[in-house]
């Protein structure tokens, strides 16, 4: 057996079980838009960073935002809350000003 008839062959037996039946966005559409605004380029380097378990600097802050903004939802330390969210505000603004510098040189190509 072939290797993709056997991926084929697993994930039916998967379904089946009903192993897929209970996943996050069942039944809901997938927005592909940001996907395909994206430059075929770029898709190609991040897909190639992604399976080289390698981030980007946005993807970086991004989850390192998340997590503050956890951690300072159980500090109960008001002063220790301050400095998390201005850690928040600082990451925050790093990631815009990427963000706008990604759009402008995509504007000038």
């Amino acid at each position: 057996m072939n290797f993709d008839k056997l991926v084929e062959s697993m994930i039916k037996e998967a379904q089946e079980r009903g192993e897929f039946d209970n996943l996050p966005g069942k039944g809901k559409s997938i927005d592909l838009t940001a996907y395909f605004e994206t430059p075929e380029d770029v898709r190609v380097a991040y897909s190639v960073l992604k399976n080289a378990n390698i981030t980007s600097r946005e993807t970086d802050l991004l989850k390192g935002i998340a997590e503050l903004r956890q951690i300072v939802a159980r500090v109960a330390n008001e002063e220790k809350k301050k400095e998390i969210q201005k850690e928040i505000e600082k990451k925050q603004l790093e990631f815009s000003l990427m963000m706008e510098r990604n759009r402008t040189q995509r504007r000038k190509k």
